[in-house]
């Protein structure tokens, strides 16, 4: 009889019985990705081997690392690619616990609106909230809503800021007036709640809660307008727990993408302006003159902005960025849904080796990486987490969602959207008057013949992100119950020694593990 066979069949002979095995069931990341007897991986050609559940799923912390000083309650990034992220994209990731990165294929005034947009949805102290004197008349306030998207303005004797605090003006005061000449002081509402200056966040909600005004105006000593609060806001954020916002301003926080020629300076000071909190320098190949000259320039100008370079696929690509001064990297070459960089250039790299290569050498430096392209499900989300990103961008996952921009239209029977490529030949013709943005992507500015490196296609209607980012997110928690980890934190230390073991998946693994021998399914991701 073998030794196997011999050993009593209880629980505890059989841990004993696992502690004489020298070698732990499946493999290590290292040995996993160990391109010299494999070859490049990606996502599809490997798993992660369940651990032990001891929680529920709900427990799974999701909080992350997007660049050295900017934390995330969601490892979600959508692509800076204009059928993928403009305001409505990237408020509602940052309101989800992410974050949008707005694309720059578009003059540098439209892309600092968008960036403004988001930074004025959703505030802690209004600072400088839109103010107005009491000389101006109803029909100038109607215009001011169909302008700004809101309908409450404070009125100050000087109309600005510091001025002293006359009333509020609101769509109550003027919704059914039809005489536009008539003067804001003569309709405004002069019964204020105010709060003093120097009041906390949560003193002011307090107040807002207890009186259930719209608007609490915070006034300095001599009755002067300094800030606002708004109860829109106090709303929110109940409505939105995980929000990604600033820790000074208490704004979402926002992204956006500019590129590396000299005009891109002037389009990154309208950025700041409007509020920006992180740049991504988007090239696809990010290891150039162009990109390091750019950083060293934008670190000098401005210290306390974030920056985000790349993309890279490998080690020696890293280095330079890292030394130039990124505060993270976004990696991948040729691995998005509608990217034929590898097939035209020749250039790129399998996506999960290239994460694991270069988030390897990155983390050593305390540098997060961006795992970019590629993915495809939550089951890649997670590969990724394992291999070492510390997020996830997606622009196929999120292109066809009500918040992308663009307008739906039916196929076949079916509703899609347009999706592109920033590298396909319909987003290199875009032009607009500062030139265009996806032409010094791919540093083809010059060229009398555009060379494609991605497509334009469609995708099917996949609803709102409302619902889509809430899936992936307990997707990606349940993920993590059956590995047997409890954050992103745990779920990387115990891949780096080696507790979290993975396995190689052949051709006919990859077919085993998807839906097989049916008549026919339908496959519905959630409710």
């Amino acid at each position: 009889m073998s030794r196997t066979a011999a050993v009593v069949r209880d629980y505890t002979t059989a841990l004993e019985y696992l502690k004489t095995i020298e070698r732990k069931d499946g493999l290590s990341v290292s040995e996993l990705m160990d391109s010299m007897t494999r070859g490049g991986l990606t996502y599809n050609d490997f798993l992660v081997l369940p651990g032990y559940v001891s929680f529920p799923s709900s427990v799974v912390q999701l909080q992350t690392k997007l660049t050295k000083k900017i934390t995330l309650n969601t490892p979600f990034v959508s692509s800076p690619m204009d059928t993928v992220t403009e305001a409505e994209m990237a408020i509602y990731m940052a309101l989800l616990g992410g974050i949008g990165i707005i694309h720059h294929n578009c003059t540098p005034e439209e892309q600092a609106s968008m960036v403004k947009k988001v930074k004025n949805f959703e505030n802690g102290f209004i600072n400088f909230p839109i103010v107005i004197g009491p000389e101006v008349t109803v029909g100038e306030v109607k215009t001011m809503r169909e302008d700004y998207g809101f309908s409450a303005f404070p009125v100050t004797a000087e109309g600005k800021v510091g001025s002293k605090l006359l009333g509020i003006i609101t769509s109550r005061d003027f919704q059914f007036l039809e005489d536009d000449s008539m003067k804001v002081k003569d309709v405004m509402t002069t019964e204020l709640v105010t709060g003093k200056a120097g009041i906390t966040l949560s003193e002011g909600n307090e107040i807002l809660k207890t009186t259930k005004k719209g608007k609490l105006l915070i006034t300095d000593d001599n009755g002067n307008l300094v800030s606002m609060l708004s109860r829109t806001d106090l709303m929110k954020n109940q409505n939105y727990p995980l929000a990604s916002k600033s820790a000074t301003t208490k704004q979402l926080l926002c992204g956006a993408a500019i590129g590396t020629i000299d005009a891109d300076k002037e389009r990154l000071r309208l950025l700041v302006e409007a509020g920006l909190d992180v740049v991504i320098l988007d090239s696809s190949q990010g290891n150039s003159i162009f990109q390091l000259n750019m950083i060293k320039w934008i670190k000098k100008e401005f210290p306390e902005l974030e920056v985000i370079a790349g993309n890279v696929a490998t080690r020696e690509q890293a280095a330079n960025l890292i030394a130039a001064g990124a505060d993270g990297l976004r990696i991948g070459m040729g691995s998005g849904s509608i990217c034929i960089t590898q097939e035209v250039m020749a250039c790129g790299r399998p996506q999960g080796t290239a994460v694991y290569n270069v988030c390897k050498f990155a983390n050593e430096f305390g540098v997060p990486c961006i795992a970019d392209g590629g993915v495809q499900n939550i089951g890649h989300i997670t590969k990724a987490l394992c291999l070492g990103a510390s997020t996830v961008m997606m622009g196929g996952m999120l292109a066809g969602t009500t918040e992308s921009p663009g307008d739906y239209f039916y196929r076949d029977g079916k509703r899609l959207k347009v999706y592109r490529g920033m590298g396909s030949i319909d987003a290199m013709q875009k032009t607009g008057k500062k030139g265009n943005a996806s032409t010094s992507r791919y540093f083809s500015e010059t060229d009398s013949v555009l060379v494609a490196q991605g497509v334009s296609g469609a995708v099917v209607d996949k609803g709102s992100i409302k619902k889509f980012i809430p899936y992936l997110y307990n997707g990606l928690q349940h993920s993590c119950q059956d590995i047997g980890v409890q954050s992103l934190d745990s779920l990387r230390s115990e891949v780096d020694n080696g507790n979290v073991r993975f396995e190689f998946r052949t051709a006919s693994a990859q077919l085993e593990g998807g839906v097989h021998n049916l008549h026919s399914y339908e496959k519905r991701l959630h409710n």
